[in-house]
């Protein structure tokens, strides 16, 4: 493009870099919402996958028949895994939480703790609803004493998610719409600082398309720049709190993380296009002349 004079050449150097740091900064406050969106999800995956019920075996219960349920749990498609916890796994691992062998304080007193299956559930199927189902199904069992599971955490984890999820929705929208005013604002800045220029085209008859095509081609190819910038201190950010975040594991989340960074991209080129259009545009229907005074 064409400078008007070495005083509109600086102003438009300081402007592009000023629109490109803006870009950088929205797209990575943008681009890590996602990541926390998508994090969120991983960790309250895991939060509900570790939520199941305990179902307690009768003390007369043959082994066959304790196997045969635990098969049949393992089948389910709404069940994680599944796992047998005989009466001897039971009383070490109270011994170990009490530091001390609680049977010598029952004497001649039989173990009165039982055998039982721990189940956990899918993701999916972690909800009150479905959990109450299962526990209907299982209490039916011959076998089955009773069925315990923590009903209360159930629900209170299932109705935040939902709170959470709006929340941050709610955040990332506001974000985008800064993020639209401030590259709209500098883009501009800039459009303004080559006023000269668009007016010596429009004096010789150049149509609006013809105008708008270079100045879209810049901040496209400014949106490719702050893409790249953007997508590489993402990277550096993330696998750096891997270190710190042992339950963030990065390389579980691949397919989450590139579909962010595409759509980053695209997000990235259509702002700076579209901005730019919309910008123009306006620059284009205003009074011209006041711009010259």
């Amino acid at each position: 493009m064409h400078f008007d004079n070495n005083s509109t050449k600086i102003r438009y150097v300081g402007s592009y870099f000023v629109s490109l740091t803006s870009m950088v900064l929205v797209l990575l406050v943008l681009g890590m919402y996602a990541v926390t969106v998508v994090f969120a999800d991983t960790m309250l995956d895991h939060v509900k996958e570790n939520i199941g019920f305990e179902v307690v075996i009768k003390n007369n219960a043959k082994e066959g028949d304790i196997n045969a349920l635990k098969n049949e749990l393992s089948k389910k498609k709404y069940v994680k895994s599944v796992y047998y916890i005989s009466k001897e796994d039971a009383t070490n691992k109270m011994k170990d939480e009490l530091g001390e062998d609680f049977l010598q304080w029952l004497g001649d007193v039989e173990n009165p703790l039982l055998p039982s299956l721990d189940v956990r559930f899918v993701a999916d199927y972690a909800n009150s609803d479905s959990m109450a189902m299962v526990e209907k199904w299982i209490g039916k069992k011959t076998i089955v004493k009773e069925v315990l599971y923590q009903k209360s955490l159930t629900n209170t984890i299932n109705d935040n998610i939902f709170r959470v999820k709006i929340v941050l929705f709610a955040i990332s929208l506001i974000l985008l719409l800064i993020s639209v005013s401030l590259i709209s604002h500098t883009i501009r800045l800039s459009v303004y600082s080559k006023r000269f220029t668009v007016r010596t085209m429009q004096l010789v008859g150049a149509t609006r398309a013809f105008i708008m095509k270079p100045f879209i081609k810049t901040f496209m190819l400014q949106g490719l720049y702050a893409a790249i910038i953007t997508l590489s201190l993402m990277t550096v950010v993330l696998y750096g709190a891997a270190d710190y975040l042992p339950d963030m594991n990065v390389s579980q989340m691949n397919t989450d993380i590139v579909v962010i960074y595409v759509a980053m991209l695209i997000l990235s080129l259509l702002l700076t296009s579209l901005s730019t259009i919309f910008s123009m545009g306006r620059y284009l229907n205003a009074d011209i002349d006041k711009f010259y005074m």
